[in-house]
């Protein structure tokens, strides 16, 4: 997958990582609001789901110790991490300026 992930993240549409399981509740949490802001951001936002326990070695690649953790990138550079339960309005805040 490593390749394929690569090339997701490299898009010069923003792309959002949201590192989660499905066994965590404040995970599950986020789900709505994620679909919020995808449905929200009109295709100028990508945001991408991954399982920390069936892709580890991503998790590991990018340093996940919790979860949620979002990681953002712009045209396939990490421009930031944000770890918990976060608002719609906390999560337009952070990547406003990258759309």
């Amino acid at each position: 997958m490593k390749g394929k992930f690569d090339e997701l993240i490299a898009a010069e549409t923003p792309v959002l990582i949201d590192f989660y399981a499905d066994w965590c509740g404040p995970c599950q949490m986020m789900s709505p609001v994620l679909k919020e802001l995808a449905a929200e951001s009109g295709g100028r936002l990508k945001i991408i789901k991954i399982d920390v326990d069936k892709n580890q070695p991503i998790a590991q690649r990018f340093g996940i110790r919790s979860i949620p953790t979002f990681v953002l990138f712009h045209q396939g550079e990490k421009v930031g991490v944000k770890a918990g339960v976060l608002t719609k309005r906390d999560l337009n805040q952070w990547i406003n300026p990258f759309l």
